[in-house]
């Protein structure tokens, strides 16, 4: 089973020069998810969406331990 690395795409995507080079970075996706065989498409999305579900909660652990940091000043 392949693994793939979105960690590598998400940095780079927030690290963006501008909206175009961010375009460019998801187009790269794009056009891997496309060139893949038929069988892979289903382990490529339920990667992305593993990914993404503990992308989100580390963003909400992050932004909740500041705003509770905030509340304390």
């Amino acid at each position: 089973m392949m693994q793939y690395d979105f960690r590598k795409y998400h940095y780079r995507s927030i690290n963006a020069a501008n909206d175009a080079e961010r375009a460019a970075i998801n187009q790269e996706l794009k056009d891997l998810y496309t060139a893949l065989p038929e069988e892979e498409k289903d382990e490529f999305n339920r990667q992305l969406q593993t990914f993404l579900a503990k992308e989100m909660g580390r963003l909400k652990s992050d932004y909740e331990s500041v705003k509770g940091n905030l509340g304390e000043n």
